[in-house]
């Protein structure tokens, strides 16, 4: 259950409702409906009654209790006791029609579905994927694009080539002297755990050898935490959108995603709303929810590439400490500060942070070596949560990580200078190509998060191969069908490429609004790994 929405708060998250285009009762509902399909209003939370709300918008109780009937109506809002309904989504098999036509809502669609509402995983309403759940085969991973697409579902960079081949050259050369060990280590090889210790401790986070684990990627690491410190029903409080393959892993272990929903900072002429974390929301769930895990990726969020102010991050980290809950940290992105903004990282505020590291994104996916940065006790429950799932890393990636990781800045001034530019080049190709999208500026990272006009996400993505790209749809990064008016395009494509892709999605969004039947019948979206 997800709590309740006293009214005060319900008023702020309104805004500016009422704009005489309709009926009061009429645009108070539509505006309701849109914070559920937004996630700006979660599941299963109980609205005010409808005297309180009455009072707080300083309308008629007619008004409010006319537009709850609206809502229940449409599907959005439950019985409950007395006026005290609590909100929910209609089934996917009658919303799918609407959102693919648009017709249900003229925002984002992103809510997460009750238990009573979710549909099994890999099904999905006729012309309509299962959006936000993992069908069989969605999140496999390695499932690379068919040759002659350009595949923007990957935000991934090749390989810092002369650097990574360097330190395998040099790995080589100390292989010999581990060779007569076991070669199993559930910890890490400890010249790499020292690496990485000395990394924090210079950036203001005194750190050990014997506070970090060494794992095989980010994505491993969370395995490792949740399986860790959480149980199957357990909540787990995560950003509303967030990295498809964290949330894939949340539901996996059985757990309960807590979606908060990210605020708009304001409106830029050039770049549409800029999104940012909404502290009041996450207080508010941390407090409500209690929740066994925070998993956050401050540092150039993905999807957004949005940067979280240290004020922030100090909020964030006593607001977990309150609840009692355990804050995960991804740094995955950290390295990739297109405009040199500076921020401490979260767990300078707190001994009580796990964070979560990992080479895969500043030199190359292909390195599959990451970490967990945490308090000693927690590393030793880690290591052996860990054994369940593998015995230990390959010694030679770990040598080889040791010397990118002691420097780790060598390959970073040129990637970033090449980072910028393809942002550039992209942000001009889809305000040359797209002007009726909107394409916050990303402050770091590897992506932009459109909002597209209308609520096409997934279709795009079902028609992109049609003209040579592969695409990750927006419900992707959400739970329960969220974000079908977003999509992440990455820039880690040299500009010549950027260009050619953002022509495609032209011509694919031309299609769509030469056909609007064509959304209603078009086949599930491909399995599409993502990173």
């Amino acid at each position: 259950m997800s709590g309740s929405l006293n009214p005060s708060a319900l008023a702020r998250l309104l805004g500016t409702w009422h704009l005489g285009a309709a009926p009061a009762y009429r645009e108070l509902a539509d505006v309701v409906r849109l914070l559920v399909l937004d996630g700006r209003v979660p599941l299963d939370t109980a609205l005010p009654s409808e005297r309180a709300l009455s009072e707080a918008l300083g309308v008629s109780r007619t008004t409010v209790t006319a537009a709850y009937a609206h809502l229940r109506e449409g599907g959005f809002l439950s019985s409950g006791q007395g006026s005290r309904g609590r909100t929910r989504i209609p089934r996917l098999t009658a919303l799918g029609a609407s959102v693919l036509t648009g017709s249900a809502s003229t925002g984002p669609v992103n809510a997460s579905l009750s238990a009573g509402d979710r549909p099994a995983p890999g099904l999905a309403a006729p012309g309509l994927a299962a959006p936000g759940l993992a069908a069989p085969g969605l999140a496999a991973p390695g499932l690379a694009a068919p040759e002659g697409l350009i595949d923007l579902a990957y935000a991934s960079l090749p390989a810092s080539g002369e650097v990574v081949h360097r330190a395998f050259a040099a790995a080589l050369t100390e292989l010999p002297a581990l060779l007569p060990g076991f070669g199993y280590d559930a910890i890490g090889l400890l010249p790499l755990r020292e690496a990485i210790a000395e990394r924090y401790s210079s950036a203001g986070v005194p750190t050990t050898a014997a506070q970090v684990l060494v794992t095989s990627g980010a994505q491993h690491a969370l395995n490792i935490v949740i399986r860790a410190l959480a149980a199957r029903q357990d909540r787990v409080l995560v950003e509303h959108p967030s990295y498809p393959n964290a949330l894939d892993a949340i539901r996996v272990a059985g757990c309960r995603p807590v979606p908060v929903a990210f605020a708009a900072a304001g409106h830029d002429a050039t770049h549409g709303q800029v999104p940012v974390w909404d502290m009041a929301a996450l207080q508010s769930a941390l407090l409500q929810q209690r929740p066994k895990i925070a998993y956050v990726v401050p540092d150039f969020h993905n999807p957004t590439g949005q940067l979280m102010p240290n004020a922030l991050r100090r909020q964030l980290v006593r607001a977990a400490g309150a609840a009692g809950t355990v804050l995960v940290v991804d740094e995955t992105l950290r390295e990739l500060n297109l405009d040199g903004a500076a921020t401490s990282h979260v767990a300078a505020f707190s001994p009580a942070v796990v964070t979560i590291g990992s080479l895969s994104k500043s030199h190359w996916g292909g390195l599959r070596t990451g970490w967990i940065r945490a308090a000693e006790p927690l590393i030793q429950r880690f290591a052996a949560a860990r054994t369940s799932l593998d015995l230990g890393g390959p010694v030679m990636d770990q040598l080889a990580a040791a010397h990118l990781v002691r420097a780790l800045d060598e390959p970073l001034p040129a990637r970033l200078a090449a980072l910028r530019d393809n942002r550039g080049a992209l942000l001009e190709l889809l305000a040359g190509h797209l002007p009726e999208w909107e394409t916050p500026l990303p402050a770091g990272g590897l992506s932009v998060w459109c909002r597209l006009p209308a609520p096409v996400s997934t279709a795009l993505t079902v028609i992109a191969p049609d003209f040579g790209i592969r695409l990750a749809a927006g419900p992707r990064f959400g739970i329960g069908g969220a974000f079908e008016r977003y999509l992440r395009v990455p820039f880690t494509l040299p500009p010549e490429h950027l260009e050619t892709a953002v022509l495609a999605l032209r011509s694919a969004q031309d299609r769509l609004d030469a056909a609007p039947q064509l959304r209603r019948t078009l086949k599930n979206a491909p399995a599409v790994a993502i990173a």
